[in-house]
């Protein structure tokens, strides 16, 4: 078995010369260098750059660009003085719409190369701001004495180490300018060196931490963070366990909320439930995702991997009955608490985990005129041999993975007979090489 595991090679002293001749997925340039593919950050297809290895293995190495030579169109200079040196971002030397371009064409050629699709259609990518974007992230934490300080932030682009951060501009504000005032508030409990990391989560109006604590706080910490939150404004929970268990400090009962008011719909959610990064693009994302399914007031429409409800409960106001499946049970209790406080009547949840048999579940009793699927990262193909027995003549398929996707693209129209009528890109996380996409399928 050890035999099979990717070795590191020594590593060359000199920077080489490359030339770029494509992008990964990730945004990573691609060379080729005595054959072997080496993959370089921090380089853009149609350049010449020096780049330094930092690894290497048996099928392909990487480096960093660390001179370029010749610059191709779309090259900026990084706004983040960190870039570079954090992995949180991979694309800040990129201009945001040359991004975009960037995501969309690696998208098509994935439902090409692997789903050997190409769609009827393809849909303007959707955009947002891109920068203080981001209202959820998990955030290192790291006590480093020799420093004289604690480190908050996202890890370095090559190790697990916690990149020393001024501030963050793809965080939202409130927490991308405060950094270093967090890392402050740290370094002075007694439980600097027990805090490994810390859940971000932002609504409408209010923002929470999560500190992950490995010992119980004393008084004084317990004041200490509590004076943090009032003088921010912010939410402080802490989480000696797991998920579930959370320990508010301020205020006693913590209220996290996002509204989506163009279907008069407001979902609460735990800080660490999963809720969509990028608000403004969340809103352009479920207008599209209901553009594109088409719900009639006479349909009946299934939800699979329907989290909180994001997509069924505006569902539910276009729609006769929306059915939402997801795998959390906290999840599902919370999406139905949110029907009930919307005042949502025709919308049933089901907890069930979509990778394991359901043939005979209850939800999947009657057929469906309409389906949309939001799966995770490894896509949804535990669930499309169920295609048949939904029957739905028209799918949306929401993905955060493009090459999931393009697998899966490529069962539905090869397998179970849909048309790939539309896909396109929706730049969920400017900055960074993560492609968020949406499909639409019909039934032939």
């Amino acid at each position: 078995m050890a035999s099979r595991r990717r070795k590191k090679r020594k590593l060359p002293a000199e920077p080489i010369e490359v030339e770029i001749t494509s992008l990964a997925h990730d945004g990573r340039g691609i060379a080729r260098v005595e054959g072997k593919t080496v993959f370089v950050y921090g380089a853009i297809e149609g350049e010449r750059v020096k780049a330094r290895y930092v690894s290497r293995y048996r099928q392909y190495d990487v480096a960093d660009a660390v001179e370029i030579l010749q610059s191709a169109e779309g090259r900026v200079t990084p706004r983040c003085d960190h870039f570079g040196q954090c992995g949180g971002c991979s694309l800040q030397h990129i201009d945001s719409e040359v991004q975009v371009a960037i995501k969309q064409r690696l998208m098509l050629e994935q439902l090409e190369n692997i789903g050997d699709v190409k769609p009827e259609e393809v849909f303007e990518p959707l955009e947002s701001v891109p920068w203080g974007y981001r209202r959820k992230a998990r955030l290192g934490v790291r006590n480093v004495p020799k420093k004289g300080r604690v480190l908050g932030g996202f890890r370095e682009r090559h190790s697990n180490y916690v990149a020393e951060l001024s501030r963050c501009d793809v965080l939202i504000p409130p927490i991308g300018g405060a950094l270093l005032a967090l890392s402050e508030l740290i370094g002075g409990l007694t439980l600097k060196a027990k805090i490994p990391q810390i859940e971000v989560a932002f609504g409408d109006t209010k923002g929470a931490l999560v500190f992950r604590n490995l010992e119980q706080p004393t008084q004084e910490d317990i004041d200490l963070l509590k004076s943090f939150a009032m003088e921010h404004d912010l939410q402080v929970l802490l989480q000696p366990a797991g998920p579930d268990l959370l320990v508010p400090i301020w205020p006693e009962h913590p209220e996290l909320w996002y509204e989506l008011p163009q279907y008069q719909v407001r979902i609460e959610f735990r800080p660490t439930d999963f809720t969509q990064v990028n608000s403004a693009l969340n809103h352009k994302m479920v207008d599209r995702a209901l553009e594109l399914l088409q719900p009639g007031e006479n349909d009946r429409v299934l939800d699979l991997f329907c989290g909180l409800g994001n997509f069924t409960l505006p569902l539910a106001r276009r729609c006769g009955e929306v059915v939402g499946v997801e795998g959390d049970a906290g999840l599902i209790e919370r999406a139905r608490q949110n029907a009930a406080s919307n005042r949502i009547e025709n919308a049933s949840f089901y907890a069930a985990d979509l990778t394991d048999d359901h043939e005979s579940a209850d939800w999947l009793e009657k057929p469906y005129d309409k389906l949309l699927l939001d799966p995770p990262r490894s896509g949804a193909l535990e669930v499309l041999p169920s295609i048949p027995k939904i029957d739905a003549r028209r799918i949306v398929y929401v993905s955060c993975n493009p090459a999931t996707l393009a697998r899966d693209v490529g069962e539905l129209v090869h397998r179970y007979r849909y048309r790939l009528l539309g896909a396109g890109v929706m730049d969920m996380f400017p900055h960074t090489g993560h492609v968020e996409s949406i499909a639409v399928f019909e039934r032939v």
